[in-house]
């Protein structure tokens, strides 16, 4: 009983310096809230009577706006620099979704962290567990929701690295029809980025965007090739510079870059086709055999129980 009070001492302690810690920049950041405040009141008596003060603001300038950077800020406090790395880069494998950025992705992680915590404790508490119980479910859900932001980037990132990985065979065969066709690689490649769709088309665009604005072709294809997680498309990439570097007949290297995509691809839907028997065995162990076992084995067992019963 002993070493359970010192453990919740020790909790409690950790709990309350937080707490002061916490308490301590908001009362610095109300100080200075306060006297931008006056600043701006006495900057408003030198207005003209035709200017708005703060109330006459929408809501979302007043109060989401800098709620969302005071969550922005203390998720810069609890995450390491290299991480805020690694998430900025997911964002851009990512193709940079509408309303995800590195701020909005840290303001995400610290209500998850907060929203964990409490439904975590709170589910503890409900189901009648002690206080070091209550406290470390509180804890482990907390951490949980804290990694959940970077698991939906980094989802996003490998489904738009999967598409791209299944456009890329049919935009090469589009291209080298193109080029076969005597237009130039510049106009054939604008030519497949406006009659497809989907991210590899966006990364087309881009790529042209960047070489009208004065990028080299070279550089605008190794900054696609950086964008993207996709070994095939890195290895077209490399192709193009190549043939671009050594005067390569664009032509040959596009015949020859489609057929190796094709491959590619039906090599990846043969090897996730032999995947599927291993993956469906948990389920069909732990979900499916145990109904049947149910539905065939036990009439018979009603049967034998009923006849040792007669007996």
């Amino acid at each position: 009983m002993s070493d359970n009070l010192l453990l919740l001492a020790g909790l409690g302690a950790i709990f309350v310096a937080t707490a002061i810690a916490f308490a301590t920049l908001a009362v610095i950041r109300a100080e200075r809230a306060q006297m931008r405040r006056s600043l701006d009141a006495v900057d408003a008596h030198r207005k003209p009577p035709g200017v708005t003060n703060e109330l006459d603001r929408p809501f979302s300038e007043r109060v989401v706006r800098p709620g969302l950077r005071r969550l922005v800020l203390i998720g810069r406090m609890l995450t390491p620099g290299w991480q805020i790395e690694r998430i900025r880069r997911k964002l851009e494998e990512a193709g940079g979704p509408s309303g995800w950025d590195v701020d909005h992705v840290l303001a995400y992680k610290v209500i998850a962290l907060a929203l964990g915590g409490l439904l975590g404790a709170g589910l503890a508490l409900a189901l009648g567990g002690s206080p070091v119980q209550i406290v470390t479910a509180g804890v482990l859900a907390a951490a949980l929701g804290y990694f959940v932001p970077n698991l939906a980037v980094a989802h996003m990132a490998d489904a738009r690295a999967d598409r791209l990985r299944r456009e890329l065979p049919d935009a090469l065969d589009l291209l080298t029809i193109s080029v076969e066709a005597g237009l130039a690689f510049d106009a054939s490649l604008e030519q497949v980025a406006r009659n497809t769709t989907g991210p590899l088309a966006g990364e087309f665009f881009r790529v042209l965007q960047e070489m009208h604005i004065g990028l080299g072709r070279a550089e605008a294809f190794k900054g696609m090739g950086e964008r993207t997680n996709v070994p095939e498309l890195r290895q077209f990439v490399t192709s193009m510079v190549q043939a671009d570097t050594f005067g390569i007949p664009i032509a040959q290297v596009l015949r020859v870059q489609a057929k190796e995509m094709r491959t590619r691809r039906s090599q990846l839907a043969e090897e996730r086709a032999q995947k599927v028997p291993v993956k469906i065995l948990f389920p069909l162990i732990f979900c499916v055999m145990p109904a049947l076992f149910v539905v065939i084995v036990g009439p018979a067992a009603v049967d034998i129980a009923r006849t040792f019963v007669e007996r």
